[in-house]
């Protein structure tokens, strides 16, 4: 009610308490953790179908192979039942976050409806009453002080991101919207301070997909419940390199094939088992780290990566690679060391740029032929194998600068290893009681710098030894070298070196005396020969 100009006390208890019941509020979420929480909620889903649909597979593959026997039909239900009500309760606690932002979201809506109601009837009571400066309007104008003055620093960085619902109710009772984030904003600056909850990266996806952001980088900064990441990934399409290495994730959602621009892809040490079929569309990839993790197999899509150059596969459960493995011509660098690898795709012969191939740590018997074909192979090696004997076809690589074949079972080195000439390391050690002779042309390899032998049972150097000129070190620790002896050895590379050079040396000349001796043996015992035949009378004097 208006009195000569004026609103009543009543009217100005109620709005009075109205900005009280404001100014209580807890602080609103942003647009973008509105739009992360749906996203999260939709990925929450998402993932529990997948997980459920994942246990139904296994179940069905174990009961199939008869793993579950002897287990009683009511244990085997509760047991199936536990598992399924784990997983719906690891998305519960993913969603509730989201929801509670969800939730505030629409408690506050409710409260813009409220609030313009009451604008409208105070709007209509200063119209009806001449507009008169009353106490309430005193009273708004110090609260708006009030709250800017408490909220400005935040709101100021919160009101670009924001929208106006409410604002036209907000104004007519002198107060500020309060948009206020309730994530901390050094969070969008890149601090390190605290890690990252799920719903936190989903407004931080949001925040950087509107603004273009073309560099990502969350290397550990997710806390450890996150496992999976929201399908909002999919936004983040200007982004050029991301980083989401050292966390826990166990899954990527489908939609990581949208970020085609992608140029670097960075996930080592997480946790993740497979990657989706969809992954093969990240067609500009050149960079792509997925070292420790609990990697089984790769997508058939996977030869997709025209692109690729630098692959790192290390350390995971990978047991084959696939044969799509050769589609990736551009690949420069393989890396597949710890893993269970028992043999390597024929078709690893068209990766025909590869300059370094790593495999160590795996169980691999043997190497295909079709290695011969990576004619810019540069670094091989195969340490900790059980590998017998090399292909003959090493010969053909001509850029091959370093071999590494120890701790396997290697019986023979093939001759044509010596066509290599560009080898300036290599490591035949510890391949224990299996190897007893180097390559008796080893000395065409006039490069070589670096020579182990250690652990085997060679006794002798070839003779084409003396040829390696440039030889600076040279192991032969627990091998019975008797050519040449032991204190030789301990004197060096070059010291080996020379001692088969004057080794042969005196051999040469030995072979001489030892030649010109036969011919006189062999003239004497020829004249001798004449001169019984002579006194036999069957020759003439």
């Amino acid at each position: 009610m208006v009195v000569d100009g004026r609103k009543s006390p009543a009217a100005a208890e109620a709005v009075e308490e109205l900005t009280r019941l404001y100014r209580e509020l807890p602080p609103r979420p942003s647009v973008e953790e509105v739009e992360a929480a749906a996203a999260v909620l939709a990925s929450a889903d998402a993932e529990e179908a997948a997980r459920l649909e994942e246990l139904a597979r296994e179940e069905a593959a174990s009961s199939s192979a008869g793993q579950m026997e002897g287990v009683p039909g009511e244990l085997l239900a509760v047991l199936r039942e536990a598992r399924r009500n784990a997983v719906r309760l690891r998305a519960l606690q993913q969603r509730k976050e989201a929801a509670h932002v969800v939730e505030l979201e629409r408690r506050f809506k409710v409260f813009d409806d409220l609030i313009q109601r009451a604008s409208r009837v105070v709007s209509s009571g200063e119209a009806g009453g001449g507009g008169g400066d009353g106490d309430v309007g005193v009273e708004s104008v110090d609260l708006e002080m009030e709250v800017k003055k408490k909220e400005a620093a935040v709101a100021a960085a919160a009101a670009a991101a924001e929208m106006e619902r409410g604002s036209k109710g907000l104004a007519a009772l002198g107060l500020e919207s309060k948009r206020i984030s309730s994530l901390r904003r050094d969070v969008f600056a890149g601090s390190d301070i605290e890690k990252l909850s799920l719903i936190q990266v989903a407004s931080l996806i949001e925040s950087s997909a509107k603004k273009g952001t073309t560099e990502l980088n969350l290397r550990g900064k997710l806390v450890d419940q996150i496992e999976w990441l929201p399908v909002s990934l999919g936004k983040l399409q200007d982004v050029t390199e991301l980083d989401l290495s050292e966390n826990r994730i166990m899954a990527l959602p489908s939609t990581i094939g949208s970020l085609r621009y992608l140029t670097k892809l960075d996930l080592h040490s997480n946790q993740l088992i497979n990657l989706p079929d969809t992954f093969g569309e990240l067609s500009n990839l050149i960079d792509l780290d997925l070292h420790a993790n609990q990697l089984k197999s790769l997508p058939s899509s996977f030869g997709n990566l025209m692109s690729l150059a630098n692959l790192d596969l290390s350390s995971n459960m990978l047991k084959a690679l696939p044969d799509c493995l050769g589609k990736l011509t551009n690949l420069r660098r393989l890396l597949v060391e710890t893993n269970e690898l028992e043999e390597l795709p024929y078709t690893i012969g068209s990766c025909t740029s590869l300059v370094e191939l790593r495999l160590d740590f795996n169980q691999l018997k043997a190497l295909p032929e079709a290695i011969g074909k990576l004619e810019k192979l540069e670094i091989l090696t195969l340490h900790y194998n059980r590998i017998k004997g090399l292909p003959t076809t090493v010969g053909s690589l001509s850029r091959l600068r370093e071999l590494d074949v120890s701790f396997n079972e290697v019986e023979v080195i093939p001759e044509n290893i010596c066509l290599a000439t560009s080898l300036v390391k290599l490591n035949l050690s510890r391949n224990f009681a299996d190897l007893r002779a180097l390559p008796r042309s080893i000395g065409n390899l006039e490069m070589l710098e670096e020579l182990d032998i250690s652990s085997n049972q060679i006794r002798v150097l070839p003779d084409s030894f003396r040829c390696l000129s440039r030889l600076r070190v040279f192991h032969a620790d627990e091998t019975p070298l008797e050519l040449p002896p032991r204190e030789v050895v301990k004197l060096g590379a070059q010291a080996v070196v020379q001692y088969m050079i004057d080794l042969n040396a005196a051999r040469g000349t030995n072979q001489k005396k030892t030649d010109r001796g036969s011919f006189w043996a062999w003239l004497f015992s020829l004249f001798g020969c004449c001169r019984k035949d002579q006194e036999l009378g069957l020759l003439p004097v």
